[in-house]
């Protein structure tokens, strides 16, 4: 039986990350939308049920899932609302703004027998699943040194004030990129044991992070880099990693959300697919010395795997791959 699933608002990532999957996966209906002012979702999905109110969508008996894709600073809140009506929740990055909102999310979850799902699609993207196959294969020998960045160039001040103003929960650059790269280094290499961070406000105007770095130490002696600027007009390689073996470099090649963006459906033959060109490079070094360089075979993105782990899990008690604890991981060190 598919999942009869609820958005709470159809904004950029509304349009963009979400009713594309639930509506293409057969597992899911998406079935109702929460828009306050401007009904738009209807003409595309005219299906859908508009709600005015959060509180309408919740008292609809038929929903399981709410998709939390609202203001940072409302995640944790919005998020405990469903719960309580006892729905399912996929919740935006990030889940909250604190350790201390995991922590009682998830036990929520636990009283209500519902699930928390965190949304980290870039565990999806193809250039990271590249990256991570690489990793995993051991091909590097002994990871000494990796650097994760997420970069942009924007000098304007946001117009959505969540983003932008200091006093709000989960405000600056910190919670709105951070939560990606920082997913990414911790699904690969885990917990930190120690980490080190570098905040900077540099765009005109700014009252908020726009520049941030994370330094991760691991007990082997791996030294993880995660930057994401606002200042960027150059980017250059998203993943650069260095092993006693060898070397990657990969750039943030990924085309899911320019090819979203455009309306091409998930299900389309070309959906994730990288250009050819954007082959990342793999430097290994033998025994002797001899250095051989490849490319890396492209992968194909699919942010269609997120929503079919939620599916997997609901209906089939498969275990979600966004664990519980690596989420209360990332919030301890972006909130400290």
């Amino acid at each position: 039986m598919p999942i009869q699933t609820g958005l709470l608002a159809y904004g950029m990532s509304g349009r963009i990350f979400h009713a594309p999957f639930i509506e293409a996966h057969p597992g899911f209906v998406l079935r109702a939308v929460v828009e306050r002012s401007r009904k738009q979702m209807q003409a595309t999905y005219p299906h859908v049920i508009s709600y005015d109110s959060v509180p309408d969508l919740l008292h609809d008996p038929a929903i399981e899932l709410v998709v939390v894709n609202t203001p940072n600073d409302s995640h944790f809140s919005l998020a405990t609302e469903a719960l309580q009506a006892g729905k399912h929740v996929l919740v935006e990055k990030p889940v909250g703004t604190s350790a201390a909102d995991i922590d009682a999310l998830y036990a929520l979850g636990r009283q209500m027998n519902r699930q928390v799902f965190g949304y980290q699609n870039r565990r999806w993207d193809s250039d990271f699943m590249a990256v991570r196959q690489v990793v995993e294969s051991g091909q590097l020998g002994q990871l000494i040194e990796a650097h994760i960045r997420f970069d942009r160039y924007k000098t304007a001040i946001h117009t959505k004030v969540f983003k932008e103003e200091p006093t709000t929960p989960g405000s600056g650059l910190h919670f709105d990129l951070g939560p990606h790269i920082l997913d990414q280094a911790i699904s690969l290499f885990g917990r930190p044991t120690e980490f080190r961070k570098t905040f900077g406000s540099f765009r005109p105007n700014s009252r908020v992070t726009d520049y941030f770095q994370l330094h991760l130490l691991y007990p082997n002696g791996l030294n993880v880099y995660l930057t994401t600027s606002l200042l960027v007009a150059d980017p250059g390689p998203a993943f650069v990693l260095h092993g006693t073996r060898g070397s990657l470099r990969k750039g943030r090649t990924d085309v899911q959300e320019t090819q979203l963006d455009s309306g091409l459906s998930p299900l389309d033959d070309q959906y994730g697919l990288e250009p050819a060109d954007a082959a990342g490079t793999l430097t290994l070094v033998n025994e002797t010395g001899e250095k051989t360089v490849s490319a890396i075979e492209p992968l194909r993105g699919d942010y269609m795997g997120l929503f079919e782990a939620v599916h997997q899990s609901v209906r089939h008690g498969q275990p979600y791959p966004i664990r519980e604890e690596q989420l209360r991981a990332q919030l301890e060190i972006l909130a400290s």
